[in-house]
């Protein structure tokens, strides 16, 4: 059973604050909202929409390489006010042998899904590969070695910059057969109907993210930033496209509800804009496809602390928002954050990513939730935010009864405005417990606004209900939140 919480159901004033208010019951296994559509404002962005026609906002985090997770990090982050789960699995993992799948790797699976599904939070399910697969670096993830050739070529790791094994001869080769070998083709794409026809069902699946940071053959110097782009725009023309047309067909043979996401190279890290056409999909009635880029930065990623002076938040902005835009596509970033937030230039990273994000972007999966001291984790090692990340663990509106929803942050004080769609639905703000220990104060404007609290509690988010019965759509409304 979940914790009692306390709310309150009050007539607001402009500017007037909401006060304590006793307990009440909660359910105990509550549905996540499942976005069934989307909507495009006039600058072109386009958000998810739930079943009544709010816009959606899905915030979260990875879990461990693999899956590699309990339900206490499941049921930990639904406590936190999170809504989004990212699952990386792995296709050799899955299909060590081809033609059947592993029923203990598929268990644990369903399981994780299963707990998604008692928490209410959404999972989207990553195709993970890092450097093809374990044929060239080890470990359990990404391509089966029996769907790896190499041709014979040579592979040397460089312990000191893994992403440079992509510019191995064997794992060019190797990306070329993928794309370019019929059974190879036949093979994935039997894989992904049989995956999606096991996960179908749970109320948690989201979708999938076909296919994690592509790559591919490099025409030329890998040095060569022209080079690069070129090869990249080739790619994502040609091979890439072709790819995501089979495995969107694929998952659709065994599942029509789920969303499917797609991904640009990782040059869209350093401010190229992808080159991927659009893509149809099969399903009956509205398409449910989105875009799903990554937001690193290489120096970063690298080492170095982040240099605001340097445009890559601009750069990065730029480059991601054109195509979603011109093929209404909703954007979940599936990927972000530095690898350690400590540092002064980083922390003020994570700050801008996620303002950045809520410009761009319906949802964003941080990477990623473990404790450490250090690292990606978004957690210190007693289970609160990373110095440096709290900022991931800001309030925001979770489902917006209207548009333009922004939130900004001056210090503890957090505001949060959006334009009323008159419709008197209401709009839904999350207030994690880790931003609000003691509880929060709210005020609300324009007077008349019907607002419903209920107060964080322990380690449990709070949730903020606020209605506007009698406005016009485009009023403008503004909600203040700080901590008590």
């Amino acid at each position: 059973m979940r914790p009692r919480r306390t709310a309150a159901a009050l007539l607001l004033a402009a500017a007037l604050a909401v006060p304590a208010a006793p307990a009440r019951a909660q359910s105990p296994t509550p549905a996540p909202a499942f976005p069934t559509g989307t909507a495009t404002a006039p600058d072109g962005r386009t958000d998810l929409t739930d079943a009544s026609g709010r816009r959606l906002r899905l915030r979260g985090f990875n879990l461990d390489k693999y899956a590699e997770a309990t339900e206490q990090d499941v049921r930990s982050i639904a406590a936190q006010g999170f809504t989004l789960i990212r699952l990386p699995v792995s296709w050799t993992r899955l299909e060590p042998a081809r033609g059947r799948l592993d029923p203990a790797e598929l268990a644990r699976l369903q399981r994780l899904l299963g707990w998604a599904d008692r928490y209410g939070v959404l999972a989207l399910v990553d195709l993970h590969q890092d450097v093809y697969g374990p044929w060239f670096v080890g470990g359990t993830g990404g391509i089966p070695p029996w769907a790896t050739r190499d041709d014979g070529l040579p592979f040397e790791a460089d312990p000191d910059d893994w992403f440079a094994g992509y510019f191995q001869p064997a794992v060019q080769a190797a990306f070329r057969h993928l794309y370019d070998d019929p059974d190879l083709r036949a093979w994935q794409a039997d894989f992904y109907t049989r995956l999606a026809r096991e996960l179908r069902g749970h109320r948690s699946l989201l979708g999938y993210d076909l296919f994690n940071e592509p790559f591919g053959p490099v025409a030329g110097d890998p040095a060569d930033p022209e080079a690069l782009a070129r090869s990249a725009a080739e790619l994502e023309q040609g091979r890439l496209a072709a790819m995501y047309r089979r495995l969107i067909a694929a998952v659709r043979r065994a599942d029509s509800r789920a969303w499917l996401f797609v991904e640009p190279t990782v040059l869209v890290g350093q401010g190229v804009p992808t080159r991927l056409p659009g893509f149809t999909d099969p399903r009956p009635g509205a398409p449910r496809l989105g875009y799903a880029p990554h937001f690193y930065d290489t120096a970063v990623e690298s080492g170095a602390d982040w240099d605001p002076s340097g445009g890559f938040v601009e750069r990065y902005t730029a480059a991601v928002t054109a195509y979603p835009a011109a093929h209404r596509l909703p954007v979940l970033v599936g990927e972000w954050g530095p690898p350690d937030s400590r540092t002064p230039g980083n922390t003020l990273l994570v700050r801008r990513q996620v303002d950045a994000m809520d410009g761009f972007a319906a949802g964003w999966a941080m990477w990623y939730w473990c404790r450490g001291n250090g690292g990606y984790c978004a957690l210190d090692p007693a289970g609160r935010p990373a110095p440096g990340d709290e900022p991931a663990f800001g309030p925001y509106p979770v489902a917006v009864a209207g548009g333009g929803a922004r939130t900004t942050a001056d210090g503890a004080r957090h505001t949060v405005r959006w334009q009323a769609d008159g419709t008197g639905r209401a709009t839904e703000i999350v207030l994690p417990a880790a931003a609000f220990p003691a509880g929060a104060r709210i005020t609300v404007r324009p007077a008349g606004a019907l607002a419903e609290l209920d107060q964080p509690s322990g380690e449990r988010a709070g949730r903020l209900r606020v209605r506007l019965p009698h406005v016009r759509p485009g009023t403008p409304v503004t909600v203040t939140v700080e901590p008590r």
